[in-house]
């Protein structure tokens, strides 16, 4: 597999559900070929938006052979395999290698709280066990774990740790990753509404819960700040999407108002697994007003 450079908009695609919950196959090769007519360029499986946490094992090595048999190299196909065993997350990560992912997500191990040098010692044995490139997700809000700016340097060290997707919402850790890394390590947007000021740092893309919804605006946003540099025209795009991305990261329900838009252009992407509940009809007004037109 030759590597493919990974940058721009990557969706962290919803796991589509049926009505007893188990994973709609059919509907999962109908959004991603869905998401590449809309321009996206990369696709997330697996990730937090895809309800990680919530499916099994087999699960999603299922939903990984699926979406990389199907993408077959149209885009850049990344794995979610973030558990909180580091023996657990390496099995996956080399089943996903073998799958033939472009590459995998790995957010630190949650609710444990591993210390700084347990983390370190978690994306080392990771590494050391694969030959795809690794992003590193740092999200302390869920997570509950920050890796700060000087541990993502030294994780950095490793050939293969080559992406940070930052969702810390501490806009200054971009510059700050960037120049401890002598630009070593690609920056990646993970904050909904942070988006702009994130390609302004410096971010060479958007792993986004939004590309669900507004899949060809994230990319028109990307290309406007970061391909074009025109920031005039991306602050206007911007502005008109802040309303539904500030509620996309203000509610924390990324996931039902993923699903909820999803569903309302017909795709099949069913409700959360429980215990997460649909939106109420209160909510699907308010979305239904944040979305373009």
């Amino acid at each position: 597999m030759s590597e493919k450079m990974l940058k721009g908009v990557i969706v962290a695609m919803v796991t589509p559900f049926d009505e007893h919950e188990e994973v709609n196959l059919s509907a999962l090769k109908e959004i991603v070929d869905y998401f590449i007519e809309q321009g996206i360029h990369g696709i997330l499986v697996c990730g937090s938006t895809g309800e990680f946490a919530a499916l099994s094992s087999s699960e999603r090595k299922k939903m990984f052979d699926i979406v990389i048999n199907h993408v077959d190299g149209r885009v850049p196909v990344v794995c979610g395999t973030s558990t909180c065993s580091t023996k657990a997350t390496i099995e996956l990560t080399k089943y996903a290698e073998n799958a033939g992912a472009d590459a995998v997500l790995v957010v630190p191990p949650f609710y444990i709280k591993p210390k700084e040098n347990e983390v370190y010692e978690h994306y080392k044995l990771i590494a050391e066990s694969t030959k795809l490139p690794i992003i590193i997700y740092n999200n302390p809000w869920t997570s509950k774990v920050d890796i700060p700016p000087h541990l993502i340097a030294k994780l950095a060290e490793f050939n293969n740790i080559k992406y940070v997707k930052e969702s810390s919402g501490d806009i200054t850790r971009i510059w700050k990753i960037r120049s401890l890394t002598n630009d070593g390590i690609t920056v990646f947007c993970g904050s909904e509404n942070q988006a702009l000021e994130s390609f302004v740092m410096g971010a060479k893309g958007w792993i986004s819960a939004a590309a669900n919804i507004i899949p060809k605006q994230t990319v028109e946003l990307y290309e406007a700040a970061c391909v074009k540099k025109d920031f005039l025209k991306a602050r206007v795009l911007y502005e008109k999407l802040l309303p539904l991305l500030n509620m996309l990261e203000e509610s924390g329900k990324y996931i039902h108002f993923s699903k909820a838009a999803l569903k309302l252009i017909g795709k099949k992407a069913g409700n959360p697994r429980k215990p997460l509940l649909p939106i109420s009809p209160e909510e699907e007004k308010i979305l239904k007003k944040l979305l373009p037109t």
